[in-house]
């Protein structure tokens, strides 16, 4: 029946097989990916029913995860999906991401190892185009007090004024801080311009009474950490 979808609309298949009455029955661990975006969109168009449409979405994007991180004129090649079922499909990609990232952080509000912090800021960073780079504000218990970004370049580069980053460390009675940031290249070994803004960073640290606890690079899925590898200080 599902094959067939191109000649017949949704709400002539068998109930139990509508994506919308499945998931009420069977729960929605029980849909396909692509079942699950036809219910996004609701409806077709001409010649194609929405699991038709969903199907060619999920083909040529082949995961959630590169859907949310395409550019829109790849979207808007895809022919019948206009502004309304993007949005739905946008929003429901957006609330995915902030789920994952409001779990781990109520289950990781205390950082104790590089690892800590990745699962939190990893779903954010890893698939940007240009580099940006996050401070975290620790309290003296390791708990995070905010996550602050600190510097937003081109794709080659963003430095960060560390004199700004410990300002507001001060402001914020943070004891401890961690930076990090993405290589969109998705390589994590440490350019030059990282080590020395690491030193930098560190000595300041040591100045201002403020622990760096890390330095952390992200890539597609990778990181590398100072800390772990003994190149803090």
């Amino acid at each position: 029946m599902l094959e067939n979808s191109q000649s017949t609309g949704i709400k002539s298949w068998p109930r139990d097989d509508r994506p919308r009455e499945k998931l009420l029955r069977k729960g929605p661990g029980a849909l396909t990916n692509s079942e699950l975006v036809a219910i996004l969109l609701r409806t077709g168009v001409t010649g194609a029913s929405a699991i038709d449409l969903a199907r060619q979405i999920v083909e040529k994007f082949g995961s959630f995860r590169n859907m949310s991180h395409t550019d829109m004129r790849e979207w808007k090649e895809i022919k019948g999906l206009g502004p309304a079922k993007l949005a739905q499909i946008m929003a429901a990609l957006e609330i995915g991401r902030r789920f994952r990232e409001d779990e781990a952080m109520i289950l990781k509000q205390k950082i104790a190892s590089a690892q800590d912090i990745i699962e939190i800021l990893m779903p954010q960073l890893r698939d940007l185009k240009t580099e940006v780079s996050r401070v975290v504000y620790l309290n003296s218990d390791n708990r995070i007090i905010e996550i602050s970004d600190a510097a937003q370049g081109t794709v080659n580069h963003a430095m960060p004024i560390i004199r700004e980053i410990f300002h507001a460390a001060l402001q914020k009675y943070a004891a401890a801080i961690i930076c990090i940031h993405n290589h969109p290249s998705g390589n994590t070994t440490p350019s030059g311009e990282d080590k020395t803004f690491t030193t930098e960073l560190t000595a300041a640290g040591k100045l201002m009474g403020i622990k760096v606890l890390d330095h952390i690079i992200i890539g597609s899925d990778t990181f590398y950490s100072f800390a772990n590898d003994g190149r803090l200080g």
